[in-house]
């Protein structure tokens, strides 16, 4: 996912998408949209799951596959890191033509509408006492807490007296995964818990052994900013494929609840209520 209020740290952000890293660009220039195409040409990191890979392993990739047999077009990849640039160097030299998850909101992109909502969310071992839902909570005071620097959680994280473990933001992700990382601290004790973006956390979480809980920030009263609407990304000036891929969302909706909900992802309805896994795939009034 990306951006997050130009940086949301998914992405991802996504996460997010991202995921979750700034980029930069400029607008591209005034070109006629095309009028037909042969095939969904998307711009995706090769190696950034639980979002995208080459193997085809991330959600993102599942809903490319779902939106390429929908508009029975064929699907083809361009694979680039998720770094500073991606979409100058991508979607903007017109080699693909859509990025799957981009923050709402995001400057350097046409966004669609958004298709899943999620949230910060605290990873904790199964045993652990810590049960926030609020950055501000007194029980993180002293507490070892893995953070990815430069998100929106840190700052709240350090005024709750919690003691920082920090993972790099923007790398590359053929050399570091340092939000999986995080989660694989948590798991082995060198830290207590780690507060991530939603679809980090509960993808990682859930590949553990035994798996780690995860708690959706849903009560945050501080004023970070933890929850953000995901959408797709096209260039500027391509009116017709928004509405395409809007009507595409519009009725597939459902279908990529499902798909989400079997990556673990925390979902929220547009009320910031966590919809809870179970009624997930069937979608709800409020998606």
């Amino acid at each position: 996912m990306w951006g997050n209020a130009q940086r949301c740290g998914f992405l991802l952000l996504g996460f997010l998408a991202v995921w979750l890293v700034g980029l930069s660009g400029k607008v591209s220039a005034d070109v006629p949209e095309l009028t037909e195409r042969n095939q969904l040409r998307v711009c995706a990191d090769g190696n950034n799951l639980p979002f995208t890979n080459e193997q085809g392993e991330g959600f993102e990739n599942r809903i490319a596959e779902l939106m390429a047999e929908d508009l029975d077009l064929e699907l083809r990849y361009v694979w680039a890191p998720q770094v500073m640039g991606f979409v100058r160097n991508t979607l903007q030299l017109r080699v693909c033509d859509v990025i799957i998850g981009v923050v709402a909101g995001y400057g350097f992109v046409q966004n669609t509408s958004d298709y899943y909502r999620s949230v910060y969310s605290l990873v904790v071992p199964q045993d652990s006492p810590l049960e926030v839902t609020s950055l501000d909570d007194a029980a993180l005071q002293g507490r070892h807490i893995g953070v990815v620097s430069e998100t929106p959680p840190l700052v709240a994280l350090r005024r709750a007296g919690a003691r920082i473990e920090g993972y790099v933001l923007q790398t590359d992700t053929r050399v570091r995964t340092p939000a999986r990382n995080a989660v694989e601290d948590v798991a082995s004790g060198v830290t207590e818990g780690a507060v991530l973006w939603g679809p980090i956390a509960g993808y990682f979480a859930a590949r553990q052994d035994p798996p780690l809980k995860v708690i959706p920030l849903v009560d945050d009263s501080t004023d970070a900013r933890l929850t953000y609407r995901i959408t797709m990304g096209v260039r500027q000036g391509e009116p017709h494929w928004k509405d395409t891929i809007n009507d595409f969302i519009d009725r597939r909706q459902d279908d990529i609840n499902a798909i989400l909900a079997d990556y673990s992802v925390p979902l929220l309805d547009r009320h910031g209520q966590l919809i809870l896994p179970a009624t997930s795939p069937g979608g709800s009034d409020d998606d």
